[in-house]
């Protein structure tokens, strides 16, 4: 039999996410009992949800109402409760009606852009750049415009060098603050030069702010929800996977104006129906009862980011470029070779799985990400003493 053929050529152009090859790298392996593996490679929580949201989730599915669908963009309890939510982290009025529940964060990018721009348009797009984002384009036929970060800059892209990246078919520049792969948190001062500048060419502002919660209590990213006219220009988007360890359940949020939000409808009827249930029952307990239990967690991930950049700051030679939520993103000492070489060296010699910083974009073979959220503290000695030793 033949298979089908591939029609879409843009789809088949893209790389597969580089999540899968690095664990290839150590697929059917086994460890020492001295030198166990140390995955530094996805970010995942290093816990479990709350034993009590596990409880409630048991006895909720005991309610034949939980197996049916639900309205496209969400339960409307979670709804107000996430747009409450918002409206409080951000001292701002957001409406019910102006946020929506997605499976997970990614659909809600997927959505947005999808409403947002069409083959043959541009998104600026800063690099090292989440890969996912960077798949989503060219499988829409959406070029992605590369924008770089200045040197010393904690990588940390500027406005001004985006504007000479804007031409006719620019539809959107996408941020992401606290970083995925950088961990850099942008400052207020830069998320606002990109909203002026987005708000003065007439395109979209796709900030992604999954990692918001694990900023430092009370501190508010930009205060752009006190605008009047940011309807016009801002799309948010966010996860729950992460604040209350939920990453297998697949629910996310995206807020925007109401005429975007029926375009996104439109399209999540058609992708998913609704998101899942058992996910939005998931967020909205977490949204009740669980953001101080969460708030011990970002407390511990604080303090597990000081350990590790600490100890990488006293390195002679890994170099810390920046550091935040979830990851660090360092430069390796190897002069000339590629980071997919040194990552994969990484995991056969030192068994540290990471990821190569050319999964995130040319021109950063030079870097290696490290996702430290998910190991305990008690491993950062160790992964610090296998990166020194390492080559050396």
């Amino acid at each position: 039999m033949r298979d089908v053929p591939v029609a879409n050529p843009w789809l088949a152009a893209v790389e597969p996410s580089p999540i899968g090859e690095t664990k290839r790298w150590v697929l059917g392996r086994t460890f020492p009992a001295d030198r166990p593996l140390i995955d530094l490679s996805q970010a995942v929580p290093g816990y479990p949800p709350a034993m009590e949201l596990r409880q409630h989730l048991g006895e909720r599915l005991l309610d034949p109402a939980m197996h049916g669908y639900t309205p496209i963009l969400g339960l409307p309890a979670l709804r107000e409760a996430y747009a409450a939510h918002l409206s409080g982290f951000y001292g701002a009025a957001i409406r019910p009606d102006e946020v929506g529940i997605t499976s997970g964060c990614n659909q809600a990018f997927c959505l947005a852009l999808m409403s947002i721009a069409k083959a043959g348009d541009e998104v600026i797009l800063p690099r090292p750049h989440y890969f996912n984002h960077d798949m989503w384009l060219r499988m829409q036929g959406v070029t992605p415009v590369s924008l770089d970060f200045r040197p010393g800059s904690g990588a940390v892209p500027d406005a001004r060098d985006a504007e000479k990246l804007i031409t006719p078919r620019t539809r959107a520049i996408v941020l992401i603050s606290p970083n995925n792969p950088t961990g850099a948190v942008y400052p207020a001062a830069t998320i606002h030069a990109f909203f002026e500048l987005t708000q003065t060419h007439g395109i979209a502002l796709l900030l992604d702010e999954t990692y918001k919660d694990f900023l430092p209590e009370g501190t508010r990213p930009h205060d752009l929800f006190d605008r009047p006219d940011w309807r016009g220009t801002l799309v948010h988007l966010y996860s729950f996977s992460k604040v209350f360890a939920l990453t297998g359940y697949r629910v996310g949020g995206v807020t925007a104006g109401a005429p975007l939000m029926a375009e996104i409808e439109k399209a999540m009827d058609c992708v998913s129906i609704c998101p899942p249930r058992l996910g939005q029952e998931a967020a909205l307990y977490g949204l009740r009862k669980l953001l101080p239990w969460a708030r011990k967690n970002t407390e511990g991930l604080k303090a597990r980011a000081d350990l590790l950049g600490n100890g990488l700051a006293r390195s002679n030679r890994w170099r810390l470029v920046s550091i935040g939520a979830y990851f660090a993103y360092v430069e390796h000492p190897f002069a000339g070779e590629r980071s997919a070489v040194v990552s994969k060296r990484l995991a056969d010699e030192e068994n540290l799985l990471t990821i190569p910083g050319d999964m995130f974009g040319a021109g950063q073979e030079r870097f290696v990400r490290i996702a430290f959220a998910n190991v305990s503290d008690d491993r950062i000695p160790a992964v610090l003493e296998r990166l020194e030793r390492f080559g050396a």
